[in-house]
């Protein structure tokens, strides 16, 4: 049996609201110490740890395990929402956002982004290849790659419907843990 442990990232310091998926926006200070102390409580300390690039999760990384080298894996990054990112969710013109959903599949985020299976394809290779090593692992990550890992546990390779895609809230330090016993027998619990 395998193990993966899913970490969010801290709570981040931006505006609320706002579309920040690939956009490098940092976790506040105090958010990231604290998510590292409650993970260090249910995260196995001798697990080989990657983390997304973007700060957000390299400081949580490093804040878990500060003596350890640390190994990025961009396949481990927020999905990317082209023209939406920066900017709030809210401003977002109806008809674009509508026009995104109703292709959700191909479509891509933004007018320029990734569509959702470029996406899960990027998530789905990581997956894959931690699948076949047989080994445990620890990805701190964000939680639209949380619910990717949760399709592809799944045996969804892709979506062409919005309602499709997982809507389980997962929360700021979340730990979301997938036992593997054999590729047919998948399960999945929060930590």
């Amino acid at each position: 049996m395998s193990t993966l442990w899913l970490l969010r990232h801290a709570q981040v310091d931006c505006a609320p609201g706002q579309c920040y998926g690939a956009s490098d926006v940092p976790a506040l200070a105090e958010a990231t110490r604290d998510a590292a102390v409650r993970a260090a409580r249910v995260l196995p300390a001798d697990v080989p740890l990657r983390s997304s690039p973007l700060q957000r999760c390299t400081d949580l990384a490093q804040a878990l395990r500060p003596a350890h080298a640390l190994i990025t894996d961009a396949r481990l990054a927020e999905m990317n929402f082209g023209g939406w990112e920066g900017g709030p969710w809210s401003a977002i013109a109806r008809h674009e956002f509508d026009a995104w959903t109703a292709d959700f599949g191909d479509g891509r985020a933004g007018g320029h982004g990734e569509s959702t299976r470029q996406f899960m394809a990027r998530v789905g290779t990581a997956f894959e290849e931690w699948r076949a090593a047989g080994e445990d692992a620890i990805w701190v990550t964000h939680a639209g790659v949380m619910r990717a890992v949760l399709l592809w546990r799944a045996g969804t390779r892709h979506v062409v419907r919005a309602d499709q895609w997982p809507s389980q809230q997962i929360g700021f330090g979340e730990v979301l843990r997938i036992d593997l016993q054999a590729p047919s027998n998948p399960s999945a619990q929060l930590a």
